[in-house]
């Protein structure tokens, strides 16, 4: 009797993982309070990573907008899929209909999926996100400073629309909506959570700060030390401690992955605009490990360790394949490059997922290679923010974009700001990074050395 009455208890139903990807703008390394920001403090990120776990040698795609949130979105180097740079309301591509984002693979098991902030991967209706597998859109088609206000002065921009889905419902976003965007875009991750606590869900939010112009709400404005960058940062740390505290509240915390980075280091020539790299070398729009190496904070309750900090070598196009295994669901079709990094996540003693990294850049040249401790940089014209006054106040400093720089051997291990050549002293090592090259090269290309690749998809088009 004993025995019938057990087995007639019914099974508990385990309820698939849900997933919030918070997805900062040109934030840097040392934007952090454990990283060593200055002026003020991100508690909420400092709890999160107490609770949760930091990637220290986590790199952000490519080093630049669009490019960056391609290659999160689909798990693939952006140039694989067509992608390069920052897009713009004057251009004519976008997000291809045969690639598939995180969003498309979730809801092949049922997910209900949301996006607030920052979009960038194409303006016209096809790119937009409720065509590739968002639900709900709610934020902007490309980067805030691409408006009438941009430093370059009136008329390089038009103004910048805000949309709900697919239907433009502020054409003309002005200051004081900025200062809005980082509360707004919150509420509506909280909501958007609220909502579906009983369904599966992925919610992407792509805070468009904090990338210039700055603007932040009364709440922080004149909080921080810092002056206006710190007050943003002081908010979007505001942001995090929303997010999972509503999840705490509706009792999802145990059952939802949260990931927190950036989509590439910071924009240096914005002066006081501008984040920190944390002693990395040159920033924003370069291969330099200021401009790609970001932090990464993950929060799992009761399968991440808490405060845990991991150092291998991971990526965020490692990010798809990642949540594809944890829903068990089909990863694309197509060829992607990331790998899942799930045996990190719950702190097991394996083989790092991750062999290499092959960083991109410009419209498809190969500036340099790593295995996880050397870096092999190859010759190549670049930016550089170095022997430039950086600029003030939302205005920006002069840069060198084509500076000639050489090739370069560095130890990551002993050296992450890459001060100290070694390619003289080691090449055997130097030799093992070429090959590793020459699979990219054969594989996707490079213009440095003028190889067109065998495996590069074109993006989406305008008829």
């Amino acid at each position: 009797m004993i025995l019938l009455t057990a087995c007639s208890q019914p099974e508990k139903v385990k309820k698939p993982v849900n997933f919030v990807v918070i997805y900062l703008d040109d934030m840097g390394y040392g934007d952090l309070t454990q990283t060593g920001a200055i002026g003020y403090r991100t508690p909420n990120l400092d709890q999160m990573a107490a609770q949760g776990m930091f990637f220290s040698h986590y790199y952000a795609p490519q080093a630049v907008c669009s490019a960056s949130r391609a290659g999160l979105l689909t798990g693939c180097y952006p140039n694989r899929i067509g992608f390069a740079g920052a897009l713009s309301h004057r251009s004519k591509t976008g997000i291809s209909a045969e690639e598939e984002t995180i969003a498309e693979v979730l809801k092949k098991k049922g997910y209900s999926t949301a996006i607030f902030g920052k979009w960038h991967l194409g303006v016209q209706d096809k790119f937009l996100p409720t065509r590739h597998g968002f639900d709900e859109f709610y934020g902007i088609p490309y980067s805030n400073d691409m408006w009438p206000l941009h430093p370059r002065g009136p008329g390089s921009f038009p103004d910048l629309p805000l949309f709900e889905n697919e239907t433009i419902v502020n054409p003309a976003v002005g200051p004081e909506d900025q200062a809005q965007f980082t509360t707004a875009f919150t509420e509506r991750a909280v909501s958007f959570i609220q909502e579906n606590r009983e369904n599966s869900f992925f919610v992407y939010l792509a805070h468009p700060m904090p990338h210039v112009p700055l603007y932040v709400s009364d709440k922080f404005k004149g909080k921080s030390q810092q002056g206006l960058y710190g007050d943003v940062l002081m908010e979007i740390d505001w942001s995090v401690g929303q997010i999972i505290q509503t999840l705490k509240e509706t009792g999802l915390d145990e059952n939802t992955l949260v990931v927190f980075t950036s989509d590439n280091g910071p924009w240096i020539n914005y002066g006081n605009h501008a984040g920190s790299t944390g002693g990395l070398r040159e920033g924003k729009g370069t291969s330099f490990e200021g401009g790609q190496r970001v932090p990464c904070l993950m929060y799992w309750k009761g399968v991440i360790s808490p405060g845990t900090v991991d150092n291998n070598l991971i990526s965020g196009i490692d990010i798809l394949p990642t949540l594809a295994e944890i829903a068990d669901a089909p990863l694309p079709e197509k060829k992607i490059d990331g790998v899942s990094i799930l045996p990190l996540i719950k702190g097991e003693t394996a083989e790092p997922p991750r062999k290499s990294f092959w960083y991109y850049y410009r419209r498809n040249s190969l500036e340099a290679v790593q295995d996880g401790r050397w870096k092999l940089v190859f010759p190549h014209p670049g930016r550089t923010y170095t022997g430039f006054e950086p600029g003030k106040d939302g205005q920006p400093g002069t840069v060198d974009e084509n500076y000639p720089f050489g090739a370069g051997l560095y130890d990551l291990r002993r050296d992450p700001g890459e001060r100290y050549n070694l390619l003289e002293y080691h090449p055997k090592i130097a030799e093992r990074l070429e090959k590793i090259a020459a699979e990219a090269r054969e594989d996707l290309g490079d213009d440095l050395t003028e190889n067109p690749g065998k495996n590069r998809r074109e993006p989406g088009k305008i008829d």
